[in-house]
């Protein structure tokens, strides 16, 4: 019996002592033993150096005597090295697990930050960073300088280079992190200019964060700042603008001059569609009160007019639009990159403010292309039902009227209502021809209104002169086919080239290379 407790106790004290193991290497993982164990490595060096620890526990006894009751007047520096090696005698018990080295501090550093120590921090991550170094310093007495650097600091390659050091420790990447930890805190004290010589420091070594702050710093805020003030003063006018119109006079207006419907604006893109709403209701009217506006409309005219936009929207709307984007696009940027929480570059607000002026021209090409595509396209039917109307009996307005009816909705047949109201109205063929002419800006186009008007100008039957325009039409379309066909070889060459032409290779010799290398089985 006695031998049985004997063994229970035993037991009972193994497990005891397994727990207070295991307590103690958990207390070793707190991120309190981490701190210290980290200010230990940090700050090894300097004991190693200065103190020769008995130095170290005299420092400590000191400042026990000193600040025994009153340890709120100690200095940071004092307070740091109390809190970190002295108090509670962790300074004799807490043993570095690895060599003392300064990249200890960027973690020691990056940990103080955490608990937004920034006074502390700033004092750490000075040594992690190892910048012991100053061009004045430099030129008064060179030897010292070089001899300071390489007893407590690092040379990146870009100062070893400007200053020709030899046998200066390099920094490694942890003290760059260092650097650029220094900034951050110096940031948050809003000290940032002092903050710009450690960026640039982590720049120099590397560190692609560093560069960037650096770069968003000299190229970014006052373009920021300069780019805000436009903003405002912009602003600030378009509301006194809506402010002081008369708002009644805005929609008569409107109900005069907007026919359009949604859906109509809907299919010419997102951008407008979302955009006339604002560029119409305050930049319009401003643009429309510019002395030059007679150049806009000379301008813009006939790219509305061939993209098909003149109801629309005027040449006013149309350069209102172009501004507004301006604008438009760096906000959609902002919105955009802080719904993804995202770090784009600041500095590529001014590039999408030109590409938002610019993008309007484009846009407004494309749509000029592809109805004029639509226009070459829908030409054969419509010249030939025409020349059967004619032949048939029906003069040329009642005729184009047929063809709008029968014909498949397209640019031309857009293009045949718009004249036949224009002849209704009062002008003559001809002037309605030249109008039409003048709108779609296409060769086939003027060519045919060309030969109508010649053969109305002499006054022959134009039934004849259009079936043969017909004939002529459809044997262009045909060559121009045929040409694009013989064209489609030379075009694809280059995607069988770079992407076809690899894979074929890789099927084929895949195997027998996989075979050359592994050998036979």
């Amino acid at each position: 019996m006695k031998t049985k407790c004997q063994v229970v106790i035993s037991i009972f004290l193994l497990i005891s002592v397994f727990k207070n193991l295991s307590l103690a290497q958990d207390d070793d993982n707190s991120p309190q033993a981490l701190i210290k164990r980290y200010a230990f490595e940090c700050y090894a060096e300097e004991k190693a150096e200065q103190d020769k620890t008995q130095k170290t526990i005299k420092r400590c006894k000191e400042l026990d005597e000193t600040y025994k009751d009153k340890m709120d007047k100690m200095s940071p520096n004092e307070k740091l090295v109390w809190d970190n090696l002295c108090a509670d005698g962790d300074w004799l018990r807490v043993k570095p697990t690895r060599p003392a080295i300064p990249e200890s501090c960027t973690t020691l550093g990056e940990q103080l930050m955490a608990m937004e120590k920034l006074d502390e921090a700033e004092n750490v991550l000075t040594k992690a960073c190892g910048l012991y170094f100053s061009e004045a310093a430099y030129a008064k007495d060179k030897e010292k300088a070089i001899e300071n650097l390489r007893r407590y600091g690092c040379a990146t390659p870009e100062m070893a280079k400007k200053y020709g050091l030899k046998g200066i420790p390099s920094c490694s990447a942890e003290r760059i992190l260092g650097c650029l930890r220094m900034g951050d805190v110096l940031i948050k004290k809003e000290e940032y200019e002092k903050a710009q010589i450690y960026y640039r420091r982590g720049c120099d070594g590397g560190e692609a964060t560093a560069c960037e702050r650096l770069k968003n710093k000299k190229t970014g805020s006052d373009l920021l700042m300069y780019a805000a003030v436009i903003l405002i003063g912009l602003s600030v006018f378009l509301f006194a603008k809506m402010v002081f119109q008369d708002e009644s006079q805005f929609k008569a207006g409107e109900q005069l001059e907007d026919t359009v419907s949604k859906a109509d604006i809907a299919k010419h893109g997102i951008v407008l569609q979302y955009s006339r709403p604002f560029f119409k209701r305050y930049i319009s009217p401003v643009v429309s009160s510019m002395k030059y506006k007679r150049v806009l409309k000379e301008k813009y005219k006939r790219p509305l007019a061939a993209a098909g936009l003149t109801n629309l929207m005027s040449a006013e709307d149309f350069y209102s639009f172009k501004l507004f984007l301006i604008i438009g696009f760096p906000v959609v940027f902002m919105g955009v990159r802080a719904f993804l929480e995202e770090t784009w570059p600041l500095s590529l607000m001014p590039l999408l403010g030109s590409i938002g002026f610019f993008y309007p021209n484009i846009w407004i090409n494309g749509k000029k292309q592809q109805r004029q595509v639509d226009v070459i396209n829908s030409m054969p039917f419509c010249v030939d039902m025409l020349a059967l109307s004619v032949e048939a009996g029906l003069d040329f307005i009642a005729a184009m009227t047929k063809v709008v009816e029968k014909a498949k909705p397209s640019a031309l047949t857009e293009e045949f209502q718009i004249l036949i109201k224009e002849i209704k109205i009062g002008a003559s063929r001809a002037e309605a021809l030249r109008n039409m002419s003048w709108r779609i800006d296409l060769i086939q186009i003027s060519s045919f209104c060309a030969t109508l008007i010649a053969a109305d100008s002499v006054g022959a039957s134009i039934g004849p002169i259009l079936k043969s325009l017909a004939v002529e039409i459809r044997q262009k379309k045909s060559s121009d086919i045929e040409k694009r066909g013989a064209t489609a070889a030379t075009k694809i060459l280059f995607p069988m080239l770079f992407l076809i032409t690899p894979a074929v290779l890789l099927i084929v010799a895949g195997p027998l290379v996989v075979e050359f290398i592994s050998g036979p089985q």
